[in-house]
């Protein structure tokens, strides 16, 4: 089935009698779509939805080939090159399972970090912060920076150091000079906050993905309630409005199920 793919992939690239708009395209340009794909296979599963699971890991798997297929004209690598490294990769990280590795329970995680910094410093790329992709969602590449800091001693023992940086960074905010300023320590507050999230064992790219969900949830049942009248309405009726929606989500999870 892949190579049928595969196939087509080629096709739609053959520069006489491919499609226009798939010639056209680069590495850079496929790379956005490659992201977005992958944010939709995490939606597919956030919402139980197992059809679009499956359609969407389908467009996540175009993007490989699709990537693959540039590489080979390019004269880089092939798709059967990717696949290749991955099985290597994956049964280097797991000699416990495809080697002669003893792995005493709950260490496997930690045998994976071992080997992983191992294959960076063989690319001469051993520092700590080394690796953590620049095209990462920014709060999940803050949490993965402070995750590798953490590693080698520099983070906060416990939660409330954390927490009492955000207020820190907050007072920098209301003291900031000019907007640069202000961009600045903004950012720093985000960081803090994915900080905190992280001593409180809370991934903050999921929690902030179920907050953007809620809003959503309850900003169109605010629209469903006042119909065509909701955009001029004032903001007094619109928190109004709001509170109806909490309290009817409030309502609805109280219900025996």
């Amino acid at each position: 089935m892949v190579d049928r793919l595969v196939t087509i992939m080629a096709r739609l690239r053959d520069p006489v009698s491919g499609c226009e708009w798939d010639v056209a395209q680069s590495f850079q340009t496929i790379a956005p779509y490659t992201i977005e794909e992958a944010h939709e296979v995490a939606d597919a599963i956030a919402r139980g939805d197992m059809t679009d699971l499956r359609d969407e890991l389908g467009d996540l798997l175009l993007q490989v080939v699709f990537h693959a297929r540039m590489a080979e004209e390019a004269g880089h690598f092939a798709l059967a090159d990717v696949v290749t490294a991955i099985c290597n990769k994956m049964e280097r990280r797991h000699p416990h399972i495809f080697g002669d590795a003893v792995d005493p329970a709950g260490t496997s995680p930690r045998l994976w970090e071992q080997i992983k910094s191992a294959e960076r410093a063989a690319k001469g790329t051993d520092g700590a912060l080394d690796g953590v992709a620049l095209g990462l969602p920014a709060l999940m590449r803050a949490e993965k920076l402070q995750q590798r800091a953490g590693r080698v001693g520099f983070d906060w023992p416990d939660a409330a150091g954390a927490r009492a940086k955000i207020d820190e960074e907050l007072a920098e905010v209301d003291t900031a000079k000019d907007d640069a300023h202000r961009f600045e320590e903004i950012g720093d507050l985000l960081f803090a906050v994915v900080n905190w999230a992280r001593k409180q064992g809370v991934d903050p790219e999921a929690a902030l993905r179920t907050a953007n969900a809620k809003f959503e949830r309850r900003f169109r049942a605010m629209e469903d309630a006042a119909g065509e009248a909701f955009a001029g309405l004032d903001l007094n009726a619109k928190e109004e409005l709001w509170t109806a929606a909490k309290r009817a989500e409030a309502h609805i999870g109280d219900q025996p199920r």
